[in-house]
């Protein structure tokens, strides 16, 4: 059970789509929104990027409250459900495909943010990519968030090798093995609904807290906060998240 290093390319497609855009609730993404816009602490109309945005329920939430939001993602299917969900509630957003290791701005955004536990896809050097890129991309003394189930604190003290679940009539089945060596998790998703099944295999690096803040600290990043959920509250061993706050030197 061996996911491709390139695994991701084709991943977010078909049923993978279909249930990922079921799991969170319009209250859970509610609650999100409200803690990203008080962590950026972004005037009213500025610019945040949100990488990768998946199907675009956080950039449209916050679009709705007037940023100018980006969202950059690798998969086509999150992108067309996206665009759609702007054009039905007439929000004008900039969605551009594309993998989120390599971001064509230069102090362009007055925030960012990671979301959804998308962090940890690539090897070492890709995470630091990609962190660079965001970097970048940030104005100086912006704000980046980064949201992640896959710390080891949060990963390991719970770890099970198998969860099911069923969201929406689309069954889900996740197989997992953590492997020491490589300190990744290895995973097959199997999603199916009514007929139709779809088997992915996938892999995610599992990083202590400390060796994420040394890779935003690597990147230009400073004034890191970590907190254990959205809520806000302190990030500690069984935390269910992590999410860290960092701000771009100036």
């Amino acid at each position: 059970m061996n996911a491709k290093s390139n695994w991701w390319e084709n991943f977010f497609e078909g049923l993978v789509v279909d249930f990922w855009r079921a799991v969170n609730t319009e209250e859970e993404t509610r609650v999100e929104a409200d803690s990203l816009e008080r962590l950026l602490s972004v005037r009213a109309s500025g610019c945040i990027l949100d990488v990768p945005c998946g199907d675009g329920r956080l950039a449209l939430a916050l679009g709705a409250r007037g940023y100018a939001m980006t969202g950059v993602d690798i998969s086509a299917g999150f992108l067309e459900a996206a665009r759609a969900q702007a054009a039905e509630r007439r929000l004008s957003i900039a969605w551009r495909q594309g993998d989120m290791r390599y971001l064509p701005w230069e102090g362009k955004f007055d925030g960012a943010f990671c979301a959804g536990s998308s962090f940890g896809y690539f090897d070492d050097a890709g995470s630091e990519a990609f962190l660079e890129a965001v970097s970048r991309a940030l104005k100086p003394g912006a704000s980046f968030v980064l949201e992640t189930g896959w710390a080891v604190e949060s990963l390991l003290p719970g770890f099970r090798d198998r969860i099911e679940a069923e969201i929406s009539g689309i069954r889900f089945l996740a197989e997992n093995r953590y492997v020491p060596e490589s300190g990744r998790v290895e995973n097959r998703f199997t999603i199916s609904k009514g007929e139709k099944v779809q088997s992915q295999l996938a892999s995610h690096r599992a990083y202590t807290y400390r060796e994420i803040a040394r890779l935003l600290e690597r990147a230009g990043f400073r004034d890191l906060e970590g907190f254990g959920g959205f809520s806000g509250e302190p990030f500690r061993l069984g935390s269910p998240k992590l999410v860290l706050l960092a701000r771009k030197g100036k």
